[in-house]
This record gives C-alpha cells, structure tokens and sequence, in this order.
C-alpha cells in the first residue's frame, strides 16, 4: 500500500506552525509496512484541496488527510473530499451526541456551528475522538483508501494510535512487525558502509536507515502469517547488527538514549547528576522528561559563568585562569564537583564552545569537553563537534546524546 499524506491549513504554509502530524502518521506508517510517497501541505482554499485530492485519488492507495474538520467556515475537507470521491455528506447522529455530551462535561455552552463536525460521508467508518470535538472516519473509494483525522497534535496522534492504525492493520495480509535498533558514536555513512550488503540483499526482513541528530536508527522490519513468525525472521537480523556495530548499540527498541540511561541506572541502583555550561541543561531536561528518572537523576546545575563554576562546583579558580573554562582541567573538575555537591554516584560535565561566536583557532566553534566521575575516577573526552554547517542547537544537541551514551557505557561496566 502506497500512502499520501495531505495537511490542509493556512497557518502550515504561513510557517505560524510545523507539520509535525505530518512526521507522527508517517513513522506510524512505516510501522505497518505502508510506503509514504507523498506529503503535501494545502491551505484553507476549495479550488487549491480538491485539486490536491484528486491528484492524490490517482497516484496513492491511502490517502490521509489532517486538519480542516473544525467548525469554522473554512474547515472544508470533509466537503471538498465528499465531492472528489462522489460521497454524500450526512449526519451521523450518534457523534452529534458525543458533541453535546463534550460541552455538557466542561459546563460549556455548544454553538450551532458544532454541529458541523458531526456531518461525516455516508458508510464511512467513524473514528471517535476521546480527545477533542471533531470525529476522524475512513471510507474505501473504489480501490483508494482515504482517511480524515483531526490537525491538533493532541488530538491528531492519539487519533492515529487508537483509531487509524488499528483500522489498517486489520486490512493487512499478515502481520508486520518491526525491531528498532538505536546507535550513538557512528554516523550514518559508517553505518552503511559496515552493513551496505545486509541492507541491499534484505528482503523480509528489510533494513532500513534513519538519521537523527547525533544518531542512526535501523529499522529491521519483517511480514509473517503471526507476530512471533515475524519477530523469529528479525531477531537473528538485529544480532547480526549488534555483533557488527558492537559498542554504539545502545538498545533495541528503546523509545531513547534517555530512557535507556535511566534504566540502566535504576537496574544497578545507581544515581546521576549533571553539570553543564554549554549545553545550558539539556542532559538534565532530557533525564528529567523520562517518568521515573527521580529514582535515579539527583539533580543538575547550570554552572554558565566561571564565578558560579567556582562557588556552586568547586572549581579552582587558579583552573579558570590557567586553562579557561573551555578546558578539559575544568571538565574534570565540575564533574567531581557536581558528584561532591549532590552525592551522586556518577557526574557527567559539559563544557564548550557552542557559536556561533566565541571560538578561536586555539579553540574553535563545536569544541567540548565532556567530564565523567564514576567510582572515585574522572576521564575527560574531547569533542570536536564544529563545522561550517553545525548549528548552535546541533552542537549542543550532539554534545548532550554524547554525554548519555557515556553515562550509559560507564554503567555498563559497573
């Protein structure tokens, strides 16, 4: 099955928001198997959707569209796709009560316009949307799968877990099952280079690559009759991947570098804390977004001017002078600080140069040093993270995932 993806809205081509339902519906797809050819972004114009959708009708087997289901006179897909797929728009009375009751729970008077939403194509499979007013459906045109859902993220992906891929995995021919293999500390490139003849000989399973910032993912991906036949085809893939790649791997289907940090700190009842300048917080704010990393995380200190490096973790300030705060003297000394301050078992310290101004030729933009503390023992890595095209947010972004996968590697070996 080969999907397109339509976001209709104005405020998507003004820039005011990002598709980011766009970027959710598609990693759900290719979780399923389904080919995603196609993303377009439409604004609040009749002429402009209708053209869009007829040209989607043609070329994909699944159509998705997001947005354009509100109450307003300018929420038009439901219309614009009723009329490109010959489909009759009437009321679906059991959603118009689902309405009423919305605005009957929050004590909130229901305008007239409401009702709109409960106006879906005649036989189409409703999607009930616990989340929000407007109801999502799907309906099969004539060899063509098309499917609404609802444009604000909260609503739209809970929609698309609950509603929309349920309904498409019941129109699949077995099952599809995939393993996520996770990679920090090799890029994109080197990663296919190792596994080029794995990945262009798969066939089920497929191997599939995804770069992220400051890591790859592979997606080995199988069908089969049953899930655990599927899960059989992948798992001797995802060991072969493991025992090429070695030491980058940090997990297999972890959701990511720190939940797999704050995992393998609670499963040795281990604590962390953090001191960072550079990166402004990042490692603690990723920690600290995992649920239960209380358990593990003690607390992080945003130590930016060299007089708080000193008062807050210690640092000498014969240290600063000497070696500048960019140094890996001082790396190593936060992190035993900020291990001292709090009483964690492992510190981590990020120190650097993030740009885009600042750097010298002594030490240029991207340089960081990056502390570890662990059993009584401070080791300081130097980062070069810099280059013409690296951002201040990629920096800082790599700088962070560099400094998890060594917290990660370092309780490994405990």
């Amino acid at each position: 099955m080969n999907a397109e993806l339509v976001a209709v809205g104005t405020e998507l081509l003004l820039g005011e928001i990002s598709n980011t339902d766009g970027q959710y519906i598609s990693q759900k797809l290719a979780n399923l198997g389904i080919n995603v050819f196609y993303h377009t972004v439409v604004g609040d114009n009749p002429a402009r959707l209708e053209q869009v959708l007829r040209e989607a009708g043609k070329r994909s087997d699944l159509v998705i569209t997001t947005g354009g289901l509100g109450p307003t006179y300018d929420d038009l897909t439901k219309e614009i796709i009723c009329r490109v797929f010959d489909r009759e728009l009437v009321l679906h009375e059991a959603s118009l009560d689902r309405i009423k009751a919305f605005f009957a729970e929050r004590d909130r008077p229901m305008t007239e316009n409401n009702i709109k939403q409960a106006y879906l194509p005649r036989d189409c499979t409703v999607f009930e949307n616990d989340w929000g007013t407007a109801p999502g459906c799907a309906f099969d045109a004539g060899g063509c799968i098309v499917a609404m859902l609802p444009g604000p993220p909260r609503e739209c992906r809970p929609m698309t877990d609950h509603r929309l891929v349920p309904y498409l995995a019941a129109m699949a021919d077995g099952v599809i099952y995939s393993d996520s293999v996770r990679i920090c500390g090799m890029g994109e490139s080197a990663v296919e280079a190792l596994l080029r003849p794995m990945m262009e000989n798969a066939v089920n399973p497929t191997v599939a690559p995804y770069c992220k910032l400051g890591e790859v993912e592979l997606r080995v991906t199988a069908r089969a009759k049953t899930e655990e036949e599927a899960k059989a085809l992948t798992a001797p893939v995802v060991a072969d991947i493991r025992k090429a790649l070695g030491d980058v791997v940090y997990g297999v289907n972890v959701d990511s570098l720190e939940h797999a940090v704050v995992a393998a700190l609670y499963d040795k009842r281990l604590t962390l804390a953090a001191a960072e300048s550079c990166t402004g917080g990042l490692v603690s704010k990723r920690i600290t977004d995992v649920s239960g990393s209380s358990a593990v995380f003690l607390g992080g200190a945003v130590t930016y001017a060299n007089s708080v490096k000193e008062r807050v973790l210690g640092v000498k300030a014969e240290t600063l002078a000497s070696f500048g705060a960019v140094s890996p003297e001082t790396a190593e000394e936060m992190a035993r600080g900020v291990c001292l301050l709090t009483g964690a078992d492992i510190g981590v310290s990020l120190t650097g140069i993030a740009g885009p101004g600042g750097g010298t030729a002594e030490k240029p933009v991207g340089l960081v040093y990056l502390g570890l503390c662990c059993g009584g023992k401070t080791e300081v890595r130097e980062l070069r993270l810099g280059g013409r095209s690296r951002e201040r947010a990629d920096i800082r972004g790599i700088a962070a995932n560099t400094a998890l996968k060594a917290v990660l590697d370092a309780v490994a070996k405990i």
